[in-house]
């Protein structure tokens, strides 16, 4: 059986981080990813962030992906990578157990950062199975990792943030977007994006959703319609969109079946996206040793995973014994940054969520 201080489940942008902060503390790191690379969704976004200097601003999410391998890199002697591995629980008597090629492997962490992200949600209408349907985290991987064109005529649904880049991408990549339509009665993205998208002619419908997907053997048209203040169909607003192609991005569930697994406390927040587990101000659960960071904690932006994964990393660390000279001002500087990414109305929400499993 292999040993390690600090096991991170998920090499996406918070995992990294708490990999580096840990690392740079003198923890040895095992870092388990699922995929055969590292980066998460990182690899597929080229937009450039927001945030400050520190939260990687005015840099693309690819570049940043690359950024954060570099720094890992530094500390390589006591920092291990392994890709194309999937865990497939951690236990009582702290052994989390993974399959990797085929082999079934045993690991003995000290701590566990968990950090393995979120998944898509979907909608519920007729058809949805038909081929041409995608999850916006599909098409941004087509498109952005791949170079494959998803199809000629897109309707989006969902004008949140990841709706609205996506359609923006879309458009750079030479797709037409038909419309994005959105159940809610306002935008949920930041307006700078969707001042992009007007710009570029493309509608925005608000209080609008899917009544029914047509098509034979693939996507061919889409039926939607509009939506009262109680979230009901309105009769007689339905309209027809020519489309092979429908991206739906209605939000995210943090993965948190391995949290389960284990034993934390979980709560269910709306504004969290969904299950989340309790946690203190230092990312640790109620489970001693089971550390999270990033979507699986709650979504947000990854500006808000890479620094909860800075702060995990710092503080399983020092937990075990591993003192960073500058542990106090960087865990301050870690929750002013937090503070800082949640301010104004967008973070609210975020605050609101956050009240409800702090402990």
């Amino acid at each position: 059986m292999k040993m390690t201080d600090i096991a991170i489940v998920g090499g996406g942008p918070a995992g990294l981080s708490a990999a580096i902060t840990a690392a740079a503390s003198g923890a040895k790191v095992t870092v388990i990813e699922r995929d055969d690379h590292l980066g998460g969704q990182l690899r597929k976004q080229t937009h450039m962030f927001f945030g400050s200097k520190k939260q990687y601003a005015s840099t693309r999410g690819i570049d940043i992906a690359g950024i954060l391998q570099e720094q890992l890199k530094e500390y390589q002697d006591r920092v291990e990578v392994l890709t194309d591995a999937t865990v497939l629980g951690i236990y009582e008597d702290g052994v989390l157990t993974m399959e990797q090629s085929d082999k079934y492997m045993k690991l003995k962490p000290h701590k566990v950062i968990v950090a393995t992200g979120a998944s898509e949600k979907f909608l519920a209408f007729p058809n949805n199975d038909l081929p041409g349907i995608y999850g916006a985290g599909a098409v941004q991987t087509l498109m952005n990792v791949y170079g494959v064109k998803p199809g000629n005529n897109v309707l989006m649904v969902g004008a949140g943030n990841i709706g609205l880049i996506v359609s923006y991408q879309l458009m750079q990549a030479g797709v037409n977007v038909k419309a994005i339509i959105d159940a809610a009665p306002k935008i949920g993205g930041y307006l700078v994006h969707a001042s992009k998208i007007r710009r570029m002619g493309i509608p925005i419908l608000t209080s609008h959703t899917v009544k029914y997907a047509h098509g034979k053997d693939s996507l061919e048209r889409v039926t939607i319609c509009k939506l009262d203040e109680k979230w009901q169909p309105i009769p007689c607003t339905e309209q027809d969109i020519e489309a092979d192609v429908m991206c739906i991005s209605v939000g995210l569930s943090p993965l948190a079946e391995l949290l389960w697994q284990i034993g934390c406390k979980m709560v269910f927040v709306p504004e969290l996206g969904g299950h989340v587990p309790l946690r203190n101000e230092n990312m640790e659960t109620s489970v001693n040793g089971i550390y999270i960071a990033g979507d699986v904690a709650g979504i947000e932006e990854a500006s808000s995973a890479m620094v909860e994964g800075r702060l995990a990393g710092l503080c399983a660390a020092k937990s075990l014994g591993y003192y960073n000279e500058s542990y106090e001002e960087m865990r301050s500087d870690c929750l002013e940054q937090l503070n800082s990414l949640r301010s104004g109305p967008v973070g609210e929400k975020i605050l609101t969520g956050l009240s409800k499993v702090t402990a």
